[in-house]
């Protein structure tokens, strides 16, 4: 998408996704756009304070650990998924590293960071109780809508 699609918005005449809770045109590549920009400073103080790289990966997909709560249902997993893949957690966890002056601590919240800006910047957004592939980004793999 260029940066003129997404100044501009949907094509005139283009309709809004009628599905509640989530976005499109615009305002669905800002956020993806402000996804990106938090993967890169998350990957950035990762490297500031000193991080592994060879632990990087790992802990990069540990957060998804949290859709584990889909198996005991839609209304437990989308509370356990969202409750890790918002921005709440990591910035909490950086402020607490700071306050501690505890690297190992800001090396988690920038993970946390860092995968939360991954998943937004390729369209996985905060889940919705409708359906596992529905977010606020949008519906989530092939069979989009």
């Amino acid at each position: 998408m260029t940066a003129t699609q997404i100044a501009a918005g949907p094509a005139t005449g283009a309709r809004p996704s009628s599905s509640a809770g989530m976005t499109n045109g615009a305002v669905r590549a800002w956020l993806r756009l402000e996804g990106l920009a938090a993967f890169v400073a998350g990957l950035a103080l990762y490297a500031a304070v000193g991080g592994n790289w060879l632990l990087f990966v790992p802990l990069l997909l540990a957060p998804d650990i949290s859709a584990a709560g889909f198996l005991a249902g839609p209304r437990v997993g989308t509370f356990t998924y969202n409750a890790i893949h918002t921005w709440l957690p990591g910035l909490a966890v950086l402020g607490l590293g700071a306050w501690l002056a505890s690297p190992g601590v800001v090396i988690v919240g920038a993970v946390l960071i860092a995968h939360v800006g991954m998943d937004r910047a390729v369209g996985y957004g905060l889940k919705l109780p409708s359906a596992f592939g529905d977010t606020h980004l949008g519906r989530m793999g092939r069979a989009k809508a």
